[in-house]
Order: C-alpha cells, then sequence, then structure tokens
C-alpha cells in the first residue's frame, strides 16, 4: 500500500472526523510504516461541515456574537479565507438541533435568525460570498428568520411584523424586502444541502424532518400548511415557484426560502466539500479509501456523505472500506459499491460503552489494523 485516503464524517455524539482519522493513521503505519495517508474531514452540510472545509483552505477563525434557535444570545464561529473574500459557516452552529434542551424542542418556536446574524457580522467584514451548509437544523421556518437578521419584514394582513418562526409562515401576508443588506445585491451563496426533499408534502421539510425536531402530529400538518401558504405568498410577490425545486425542504425549508432573495446555488454538500479539498485528485494514485460514520444503515445507501465518496472513488476504480459503529443493510451497501462494510465493535456492548471516545477510537484503530493484515498478507509486495 503506497497510499490510502482517510475520508471518515463524524461518530456523532462520539468523536470527531479527525481523532478518527488519527486512529486509522495510527494503525495503517504499524502495517505499511512508509504509507503516504491523507486525510479528508467529512460533513453532508450539517454540522461538522465549517470545520470540514476550512481544513482545505487557509482561513481564519472568526467569533461572533448571535442568537440561538430559541432567540438566547450564544457565541459561534465560523471562517473568512485570509484574502477576506468569502466565509464559510453552517447554519447548525447557531439554528441546530443540539442547541435546544430535549424539552424546549419545537420548530414551531424556533427560528434561523441566528443564522442570519453570521452572515450580517461576515457581510459587515467585507465577505461577498459565502459557502454555507445546511443541516442539522431545529428549525422550521423556511429560513424567514435568517432573512429577518438581513433586514427582511414578513408582514401579516394588518400590517404587522411577525417573529420569524414556524408558527407563524401561515400568517405572512406579505414580504417587504425593501430594506434587505445592501451588499447582498453584489454576494452569492453556494448552498451544501444534504437532502434532495421538495419544499412542502409527503416528502417535504415538515412531514419527513419536523418529528425528530420536537413537534407533534398536529404541528407537523400544521407547519406542512404554513410552507404551503408561505410559498403561495412567494408566487405571488416575487413570482418564483419553489414548492419543488430538489433541496428547497433542506433545513426546515430554508433551502427553498431563501432563492427568491439572495443569489443562492444549491449543491449537495458531500459534492462542495469534496470539490473543495480537492478529493477527486488525491484519489489519482491511490490504492484504497477508508470512510466511514456512527451507523452505516439504508440512509447511507441513500446517498449523502458516504454516497458521495463512493461515487467519485469508483470512477478512479478506487476500492472503499466503510466503518461504523453498527451497521445494518449491509447486502444494500455492498451492492452500493463499498468492497467491505464492517462494525467497528468487538463484541455486543451497552449504548453507552460504544458512544464513548476512546472506546471507539481504540475500536477503530484495532479493526484497521487487522484489515490491513489481511490485505498484507495476500498482497505481500504491495
Amino acid at each position: 500500500m503506497k497510499k490510502i485516503l482517510l475520508a471518515f464524517d463524524s461518530f456523532k455524539g462520539s468523536v470527531g472526523s479527525l481523532d478518527i482519522a488519527k486512529a486509522a493513521e495510527k494503525a495503517i503505519l504499524k502495517v505499511y510504516p512508509h504509507c503516504n495517508i491523507a486525510t479528508f474531514p467529512i460533513a453532508d452540510g450539517g454540522e461538522g461541515t465549517t470545520e470540514a472545509i476550512c481544513t482545505g483552505l487557509n482561513v481564519d477563525r472568526i467569533s461572533c456574537l448571535v442568537h440561538d434557535p430559541l432567540m438566547n444570545p450564544i457565541e459561534v464561529t465560523y471562517g473568512i479565507t485570509r484574502d477576506g473574500t468569502t466565509a464559510i459557516l453552517e447554519m447548525a452552529a447557531a439554528s441546530g438541533l443540539p442547541l435546544v434542551p430535549d424539552l424546549l424542542r419545537n420548530p414551531m418556536n424556533t427560528s434561523t435568525y441566528g443564522t442570519g446574524e453570521i452572515v450580517l457580522d461576515a457581510l459587515n467584514r467585507g465577505c461577498r460570498q459565502f459557502i454555507m451548509g445546511l443541516g442539522g437544523s431545529a428549525t422550521n421556518d423556511a429560513g424567514i428568520g435568517m432573512l429577518a437578521a438581513l433586514g427582511v419584514r414578513f408582514l401579516d394582513k394588518s400590517g404587522n411584523r411577525l417573529d420569524p418562526q414556524g408558527s407563524n409562515l401561515m400568517h405572512i401576508a406579505s414580504i417587504d424586502d425593501s430594506h434587505l443588506h445592501p451588499a447582498l445585491q453584489e454576494s452569492s451563496f453556494i448552498i451544501a444541502c444534504d437532502v434532495n426533499n421538495p419544499f412542502y408534502g409527503p416528502q417535504g421539510a415538515a412531514f419527513v424532518y419536523a418529528p425528530q425536531k420536537g413537534a407533534s402530529d398536529e404541528e407537523v400538518i400544521a407547519l406542512d400548511k404554513g410552507l404551503q401558504h408561505y410559498a403561495a405568498v412567494i408566487e405571488e410577490q416575487k413570482g418564483i415557484n419553489i414548492a419543488s425545486i430538489p433541496g428547497a425542504g433542506a433545513a426546515g425549508g430554508m433551502g427553498g426560502g431563501l432563492l427568491p432573495f439572495l443569489r443562492v446555488t444549491l449543491k449537495p454538500g458531500i459534492d462542495t466539500i469534496l470539490e473543495i479539498l480537492h478529493f477527486h485528485e488525491s484519489l489519482q494514485d491511490a490504492d484504497l479509501v477508508f470512510t466511514g460514520e456512527g451507523k452505516l444503515d439504508a440512509q447511507t445507501a441513500m446517498g449523502k456523505a458516504l454516497g458521495g465518496i463512493l461515487r467519485i472513488a469508483h470512477e478512479q476504480h478506487v476500492p472503499v472500506i466503510a466503518l461504523g459503529g453498527g451497521v445494518e443493510a449491509t447486502t444494500q451497501l455492498n451492492e452500493m459499491g463499498f468492497t467491505a462494510v464492517l462494525s467497528i465493535q468487538p463484541a455486543p456492548v451497552s449504548l453507552d460503552q460504544a458512544m464513548q471516545k476512546e472506546f471507539t477510537l481504540n475500536n477503530i484503530e484495532r479493526t484497521v489494523t487487522q484489515l490491513l493484515r489481511i490485505i498484507q498478507h495476500f498482497t505481500p509486495n504491495s
């Protein structure tokens, strides 16, 4: 083995992608001490996207005070390229589900306002290009919170300004964007979007994702009706039909909600990250790719982060081995094209033990070591 690529997503709640890669690298060098190893932290638009992108760019980390999904003050970090032109951020930093205590989770009451404040901070620092990850949100406000922070006013039928949260989508009668930050006219956004869901409907933002954000069955229906209503208002006032655009339902409808107001390009999150990190070029002389995430299952088989890695590796005929804390749908994943799909667990363990960081890292190192010993035995000159 002359060159191995490590492209792990985080094992969410357990360990980050860079730490996973370090454990795998330690194992590789035990078996192949002269192997060239390239590491690519992976995310799909949600939590960890900023860090993944910033590893491949020359950036400064910027901190600023914004509001979380319940409008409480919070400090967040994002990146600005050294030339000062491009901001790299993820909406999960200010509007992510982990920021809301379990008992308070309800997308009727949450807002993406804080994400807009990050954009505003970057605009005021001179940035005019934005790479923004969507995913992991606590919200279902179609991005009206972010737009409100940037100067857009959402009014009810009496002309009163509405709080920009999910429950008020149904009450929007008109939109006043005359005070939208003027710098946005010369700004552009690449939105790293991890899903292809439409804006509303059975496969839309509310029905598919709102339950996991704390919405009851009745609230899911109300949120979906709100998205339908808001889409109709946008079509009437802006002449844009966002209803069925792939990815419009990302992050509680934020993917579609930004399109009428900003210069936005929706791109698959993993494609955006791999392009920035020059993953394609690094693959050209690679012998093997290790990838993985906390759970390998049918969602993995549907694409997203690991699917993007596999697709690009297949184009260059490089085998891909996937490791996970838990594995389901092995047949599907093998049919998808993975060379092997393996659990890192040494024996049946409790969920608490499986989630422990050191336990996970030790299991990754052990599993990679054993795999490479097999490969070395059958290809002694590799």
